[in-house]
């Protein structure tokens, strides 16, 4: 038989050779349990422990959170949550923008830093017709009723027949009294009330404050922007809860009216409570739209 046959043999008869392992009291020597087994035994019960702890290991890290703690890893709302933030700051970033030329736009206006354009006006010199060949004309019914129409818009932002142009529902500002009515013929836009101490001034609706102001004649004011362009105004608050940019929800607090009687009332004081409704740039009747009663 070969050197090699040999050794092959040998190995062979290590792994299949049986060995007993008996477990003896130490006291009485008496056989507590024994058992069979050979080293192959040993070397595969040894691998397959292996094998399922590596196994347990894996499925551990991969179907449990316990991964996000492994340096170097991020998980998969991490990496949505910056991909948002991403297109947010991209977002704030072109707004920045914008308001940055409107602002640099708006500074040149009011500092007269506006390029004028001049053009050649010989090409409307060739147009030009004498006075004398001019031909007038009387305008006709239907020019009539527009010209008026127009001039009607134009000077009190009403047209003889008033339709609803807010499609929400708004909230009376203050509880109190009406004193004075909306009338644009005395440039008077808005609603005067008069109200007892303490009485809270509330949004008509959900929106954005714009403006806060004071002055020693107005007290505080402020400006609320709403949905579909629609702003409120609101004039002589004692005290305000609310700031600029701040979010406000329908019938949300603005601030606390110090309270006037109507008695008290005089010509040209500004003892009250004032309130303004204004869409697309003209004043609106807030009556119109707002239950006062």
């Amino acid at each position: 038989m070969s050197t090699k046959d040999k050794k092959s043999t040998r190995w062979k008869s290590k792994l299949l050779n049986k060995y007993r392992i008996v477990i003896v009291n130490d006291k009485t020597f008496e056989d507590v349990r024994s058992f069979k087994l050979n080293l192959l035994n040993v070397v595969s019960a040894t691998t397959a422990w292996i094998f399922l702890l590596i196994l347990s290991t894996v499925i551990l890290v991969v179907l449990t959170p316990i991964k996000e703690y492994i340096p170097g890893y991020s998980s998969a709302q991490l990496k949505k949550n910056a991909i948002e933030l991403t297109l947010k700051v991209d977002s704030l970033e072109a707004e920045s923008a914008k308001n940055k030329a409107y602002l640099l736009a708006v500074r040149k206006i009011l500092l007269g830093e506006v390029e004028s354009t001049h053009g050649n006006l010989d090409s409307l010199k060739k147009a030009e017709v004498p006075v004398d060949q001019i031909v007038h004309k009387e305008p006709g019914e239907n020019d009539l009723k527009l010209r008026e129409m127009v001039r009607l818009e134009d000077k009190y932002n009403l047209f003889p027949e008033t339709t609803a142009k807010v499609n929400q529902i708004l909230f009376s500002p203050i509880d109190g009294e009406v004193i004075k009515r909306f009338d644009p013929a005395t440039e008077h836009f808005g609603l005067d009330f008069v109200a007892a101490k303490g009485t809270p001034v509330k949004a008509i609706s959900k929106g954005i404050v714009l403006f806060v102001g004071w002055t020693l004649r107005e007290g505080y004011t402020m400006i609320v922007l709403h949905e579909e362009g629609i702003i409120s105004v609101y004039k002589h608050i004692g005290t305000i809860v609310k700031e600029e940019y701040d979010s406000v929800s329908s019938g949300e607090v603005l601030g606390i009216f110090e309270g006037v009687n109507k008695e008290s009332i005089q010509p040209n004081n500004t003892e009250y409570f004032h309130f303004e409704l204004w869409k697309d740039t003209y004043p609106l009747d807030a009556s119109i739209f707002i239950d006062l009663e």
